[in-house]
């Protein structure tokens, strides 16, 4: 026997595990066989089947003469038992040759993660940026129902260009969680983030953007664009504004200036006291807030606070269903502070900002990065005034809120740039999750 036969027995194997909705259509094939036969049996007149099972037991008793029982017994069981595997080996691999999906992964192996995503949690996250892309890109190795809540407040870059000439609403962050919950990740992501650099009126637009709003003009908006996309790009879950109002941000900071525009507010680098929106209190899309209904655990952040995480919270809407929900609602909380928007902040300044605007509680348990970056990394952060983020945690638990301390972050040795890690984030969330789901 071949290296290979044994991991071909196993691979077999695994068609035979719970869940794969396999062993109880060959149970009914079995049966329909014996159906067909029995009725063929019938319709010949070949009635009563005695006369085939008389047929039958003179064959085997001159097979009896010739071979002792003894023999011939378990050489015709494991002939037909031999038969049997070859055949359903034969068609297994046949429908594995069509079937398998790009790169080596085994098609049964392939079946089983997709199952155990389907019966994944419902999972809704909120944010904006490449801090919920980011999270998203790992959550979705874990379940395939996901939701995605995205601010639509951006007005910078290629979003802020079609939002002012197209009159669309800013596809940027949409864009980037389509890219992170699309099967084939890598290629869309390369392909969505692309910008042209030459042509005139092209020039520093993404094809994602551009995509986007050639659907919404072809659809007739935003929500139906992004259905679309989600199609055709096989994602994951589904991706949806928090809002379809035109929302443009402002913030009244410490010295008394009023920025408008989410573009503007880092840049003014002043102490934020007020942040808000125009128009107030815009109407909430009613499918994020069924998800929000329906979430078994609802994630916000990470992202800038100021103009990922806290647009999503002036919607009332949103905030008042979150503030419902009876799951598990976890904040996941920046690992360095930002230049512009929360300069000295603590844990517990990111939590107050939330509460100021949300005028209550909505978190149980907030995830705080539990190792500062290296020293390197945090002198090259310091150079534009960013830091690790403090965590006081006296004050958090004070405040009412759950610590879940673990270290969710990578560093890129070459530029000292630190951001979440993706799958060691959704896999800290996952586990913690299981952990607690049973007696929330």
């Amino acid at each position: 026997m071949g290296k290979g036969a044994p991991s071909r027995w196993r691979q077999w194997l695994k068609w035979l595990r719970p869940g794969l909705l396999v062993k109880r259509w060959l149970v009914v094939t079995f049966i329909g066989t014996v159906l067909v036969v029995l009725g063929l049996s019938i319709s010949l007149r070949l009635t009563p089947v005695n006369s085939l099972l008389q047929l039958v037991e003179g064959f085997l008793r001159t097979l009896a003469a010739i071979i002792p029982s003894h023999i011939s017994g378990p050489l015709a069981i494991l002939t037909g038992i031999g038969l049997i595997i070859w055949s359903q080996t034969r068609s297994v691999g046949s429908l594995t040759e069509v079937l398998r999906p790009a790169g080596d992964q085994a098609l049964v192996d392939v079946i089983i993660a997709q199952r155990q995503r389907d019966r994944g949690p419902k999972i809704v996250a909120l944010g904006g940026g490449t801090g919920l892309s980011r999270l998203l890109r790992g959550l979705k190795h874990y379940s395939s129902n996901i939701t995605a809540i995205v601010t639509v407040a951006d007005d910078g870059g290629s979003s802020g260009r079609l939002r002012r000439e197209v009159g669309v609403l800013p596809p940027g962050d949409i864009r980037n969680c389509l890219a992170a919950l699309a099967r084939e990740e890598q290629l869309l992501t390369e392909l969505f983030q692309y910008r042209f650099e030459a042509g005139e009126g092209l020039s520093g637009h993404s094809f994602g953007n551009l995509y986007l709003t050639a659907l919404t003009a072809i659809t007739g908006n935003l929500e139906q664009a992004i259905a679309a996309s989600s199609r055709v790009l096989a994602v994951r879950g589904q991706v949806l504004p928090a809002t379809m109002a035109d929302v443009h941000l402002w913030a009244d900071l410490a010295d008394g200036r009023r920025i408008e525009g989410e573009s503007q507010i880092p840049k003014a680098r002043g102490q934020i006291v007020r942040i808000g929106c125009t128009p107030p209190n815009p109407p909430a899309l009613p499918r994020a807030i069924e998800a929000i209904a329906e979430a078994d655990l609802i994630l916000v952040g990470p992202g800038s606070l100021y103009t990922s995480v806290i647009p999503n919270l002036l919607v009332p809407e949103i905030t008042e269903a979150i503030a419902r929900a009876r799951v598990p609602r976890i904040y996941i909380c920046n690992a360095m502070t930002e230049p512009g928007e929360t300069e000295g902040y603590r844990v517990s300044d990111h939590l107050r900002a939330i509460e100021r605007v949300t005028g209550q509680r909505i978190f149980d348990v907030v995830l705080v990065q539990k190792y500062p970056p290296s020293p390197q990394a945090l002198q090259h952060y310091a150079q534009v005034g960013a830091a690790f983020v403090e965590l006081d945690r006296e004050t958090v638990l004070k405040m009412g809120y759950r610590l879940l301390l673990a270290d969710v972050i990578q560093e890129d040795p070459e530029r000292l740039r630190v951001q979440h890690d993706s799958q060691r984030l959704a896999h800290v969330l996952m586990r913690w999750y299981r952990r607690v789901q049973a007696w929330w």
